[in-house]
C-alpha cells in the first residue's frame, strides 16, 4: 500500500485564478479612481506653483502635495503587498533628525525626494493606466459579444468600430475574435501589472542586503555610542556624587577615631554624621544602579516599572499603558529609559507642572510610547547628554526616536521599538 501525504489546500485568495480576478478587479477600480487622484495631485501642484509668489500661499499647497503623494504611495504599497502577499514593509515618513520646525522642514524635503515613495507613485500611475485600458477592453468585449449575435437582427450590415461596417455574415467570427482578444488583453495587463509591481515596488535582493547592512551598522554605532554615553554618565555620577560622599564618610570616621578617647560625645556626633552620609551614599548608589538597570522591569514588566517610575516623579504623571503580553528585554528597556529620561528632564529643566505618558503595543509588533509635558520647551539633544544616550539606545534596539520641543513648549518625545528587538 502506498502512503500518500495530504497537502493542505492553499487559501482561496492565494490561488492564481482568484488572485488574477482580484488583480483585474482592483485595476478596474483604479481606472476610475485614478483619474480623481491624479486630478487632485495635479491641482495641488498647479495651485502651489501659481500662488507661490502671492505671499508664499502656494507653499501650503506644495506641502499638502507632498503629504498627498505620500498617502497615495502608502496606499499603493499596502495594496500590492496585500494583493500579492509580498509582506512589504510599510512605507514610512522620513523621520526627523533635528527637533523643531527646522527638523520638520528637513524631513519634508527628504520625503519629497524619497525613492521608495516615487517608485510606488509610478506603480500607481501605471496601474491606473492599465485600469483605464481594461475598462475600454471590457467595453470592447461587450460590443464583441453583441456583434456575435448580429445575424439575429436580419440586417445586412452591423456597425463596427471607428465608423466601419461589418457584414452580418462575418459578425459572429468578428464578435468571437473580439471577445477572445479582449479577454486575453485583460489577462495580459493583469499579469504585466504583477511583473511591473515586482520591478518597481519590491526591493531587489541587493537593495535589501544594502539596507540590512546600513541598518546593522547604524544599530552597532548606536549601541557603541549609547554604551559610551552611559559609561560617561556613570563615571560623572560616581565622581561628582558618591565618591566625594564616601571620602567625606572616611574623613568623618577618622576624626571620630581621634576624638573617641578625649571627647566621646563629639566622636558620637561624628559617627552619627558618618552614618547619615553612608545612608545617603547607599541611596545614591541605588539610584545609580536603577539608572543602569531597573530590576522591576524584568520581574513585573514595563507597566509596573513605569508605575513605580511615575510614583517617584516630582511632577504629576498621567500614565496610560495598554499592551498585551511582554516584549523583548531590550525593547522594554529602551522605552523605559527613554521615558525615565524625559520625566527627569521635565522635572529638572522644563518647569513642567504636568506630564502624560502613553504606551501602546501596536498590531505590527512595535512598542510605541509618547511622553508630553507642558513645560517651557527648548529641549535639544546634546552630545554626551541624557537624550543623546537614549536616542542611541533606541537606535541600537532598531527603533526610532523623535523629539519635538519648540521654545515655549510643549515638549513631546515619541519612541517606536520593534518588540522582537
Amino acid at each position: 500500500m502506498t502512503n500518500q501525504t495530504a497537502h493542505p489546500a492553499a487559501p482561496v485568495a492565494d490561488r492564481p485564478p482568484v488572485r488574477l480576478f482580484f488583480t483585474i478587479l482592483q485595476l478596474t477600480a483604479l481606472g476610475v479612481l485614478g483619474a480623481i487622484a491624479f486630478s487632485i495631485l495635479t491641482g495641488l501642484f498647479a495651485t502651489g506653483i501659481a500662488l507661490t509668489f502671492v505671499f508664499g500661499i502656494g507653499l501650503i499647497f506644495l506641502v499638502g502635495l507632498v503629504y498627498a503623494m505620500y498617502g497615495v504611495a502608502w496606499f499603493e504599497v499596502a495594496r500590492v503587498s496585500g494583493l500579492y502577499d509580498l509582506n512589504l514593509p510599510t512605507l514610512r515618513w522620513r523621520r526627523r533628525t533635528r527637533p523643531g520646525f527646522g527638523g520638520w522642514l528637513r524631513s519634508l524635503g527628504r520625503q519629497a525626494v524619497d525613492g521608495p515613495m516615487w517608485r510606488a507613485l509610478a506603480n500607481f500611475v501605471l496601474a491606473c493606466l492599465a485600469g483605464a485600458l481594461i475598462l475600454r477592453l471590457f467595453w470592447g468585449m461587450i460590443w464583441s459579444a453583441i456583434t456575435a449575435f448580429a445575424p439575429l437582427t436580419l440586417e445586412g450590415t452591423v456597425a463596427g468600430p471607428y465608423g466601419s461596417e461589418i457584414l452580418v455574415a462575418w459578425a459572429p467570427l468578428v464578435g468571437i475574435l473580439g471577445v477572445v482578444i479582449s479577454a486575453a488583453a485583460i489577462v495580459g495587463l493583469a499579469l504585466l501589472h504583477r511583473v511591473i509591481t515586482r520591478a518597481l515596488v519590491v526591493p531587489s535582493r541587493e537593495a535589501e542586503l544594502t539596507e540590512q547592512v546600513r541598518t546593522t551598522s547604524a544599530q552597532r554605532e548606536g549601541a557603541v555610542r549609547a554604551a559610551d554615553v552611559e559609561r560617561t554618565r556613570i563615571e560623572r555620577d560616581l565622581h561628582d556624587g558618591v565618591q566625594p560622599r564616601l571620602v567625606s564618610v572616611g574623613m568623618t570616621l577618622g576624626l571620630a577615631q581621634q576624638k573617641i578617647d578625649e571627647d566621646p560625645a563629639k566622636a558620637k556626633e561624628l559617627i552619627s554624621e558618618a552614618h547619615t552620609s553612608t545612608k545617603a551614599a547607599i541611596t545614591e548608589l541605588r539610584q545609580l544602579a536603577r539608572g543602569i538597570h531597573a530590576s522591576v522591569l524584568d520581574d513585573r514588566g514595563l507597566d509596573a516599572a513605569l508605575s513605580a517610575l511615575a510614583g517617584r516623579s516630582h511632577i504629576p504623571v498621567h500614565l496610560d499603558v495598554r499592551m498585551e503580553g511582554r516584549c523583548s528585554r531590550d525593547a522594554e528597556a529602551a522605552v523605559y529609559f527613554a521615558i525615565a529620561e524625559s520625566l527627569t528632564n521635565a522635572a529638572k529643566h522644563s518647569r513642567a507642572s504636568d506630564c502624560r505618558v502613553i504606551v501602546r503595543r501596536r498590531e505590527n509588533g512595535v512598542l510605541w510610547a509618547r511622553v508630553e509635558d507642558n513645560g517651557m520647551g527648548g529641549a535639544q539633544i546634546q552630545p554626551g547628554g541624557g537624550l543623546d544616550g537614549i536616542s542611541n539606545r533606541v537606535l541600537a534596539a532598531g527603533g526610532t526616536f523623535r523629539l519635538d520641543s519648540p521654545q515655549g513648549g510643549p515638549t513631546s518625545l515619541e519612541v517606536s521599538v520593534p518588540c522582537a528587538s
